[in-house]
């Protein structure tokens, strides 16, 4: 669909706006990104979190700000550790907000399951993706279409892919709306400081080694001195290993 010349110099006008802010804010902590996203952006700003530990940290901050209009989604991929369907039910209980939850298209997962198997994901790179794509991509992107910002647990120290983001950003594999990852520049050591001091409840895997969470068959534990991002998708043996929620082709 063709976009109306003035409609793409108001989205261009916006682009740099958020640009130029984010210069500005590149310094700010995490709570002061937060405050900002909430006073532009309001209920149509929202956390997409697979409740990993820096979700929860985000959670946390979200509504010590301002709960009312903390918005929060999940994806269910449908092979999901229960775990973390414990977690979120905690999350919820404890804060006192609504986690809204968005499935696969069931059709395409039947199709695909007919086509190549339960276990696609171990056959080859390319399949793989293709179950990321219908089991994540497709949900997040119709989740976000009635948003204007999103924000993620993104952290430049965990992994080569991460190492560039910006604690605000324009997303432009999602309609160019703004992105925020204000913890871009903490530690994993300062997420859990963060944690604990805060008593915020968090995903049991994590205590089993752990670092980063995703669907059950495609994450198991890291061995000490491994990369955090080794569990997942381990059988691959490119580095760049990403599922493609944040992360575009070639880059």
């Amino acid at each position: 669909m063709q976009i109306n010349p003035d409609e793409k110099k108001a989205q261009e006008s916006l682009m740099s706006e958020i640009r130029s802010i984010a210069n500005e804010l590149e310094s700010k902590p995490a709570p002061e990104i937060l405050k900002w996203g909430f006073k532009k952006y309001g209920d149509k700003m929202v956390l997409a979190s697979s409740f990993g530990a820096e979700d929860v940290v985000l959670i946390d901050m979200m509504c010590n700000i301002n709960r009312n209009v903390t918005r929060v989604f999940t994806l269910d991929t449908g092979r999901l550790n229960q775990e973390t369907y414990d977690l979120i039910d905690k999350i919820r209980k404890k804060y006192d907000i609504k986690v809204d939850v968005y499935f696969p298209n069931a059709s395409d997962i039947e199709e695909m399951v007919a086509n190549k198997g339960m276990n696609l994901m171990y056959e080859s790179v390319e399949n793989r993706k293709l179950c990321c794509n219908l089991r994540k991509i497709e949900p997040l992107k119709r989740a976000l279409k009635q948003f204007d910002c999103w924000i993620t647990g993104l952290r430049r120290e965990q992994s080569t892919t991460r190492n560039k983001i910006l604690k605000i950003e324009v997303d432009t594999l999602n309609n160019n709306i703004t992105k925020l990852n204000p913890l871009a520049d903490w530690t994993n050591d300062e997420i859990w400081k963060y944690i604990h001091e805060n008593k915020v409840p968090y995903n049991e895997l994590h205590d089993r080694g752990y670092p980063s969470i995703g669907c059950e068959p495609c994450t198991r534990s890291i061995k000490e001195g491994e990369d955090p991002r080794a569990g997942r998708w381990w059988w691959e043996k490119d580095t760049h290993k990403e599922c493609g929620l944040h992360w575009k082709e070639g880059k």
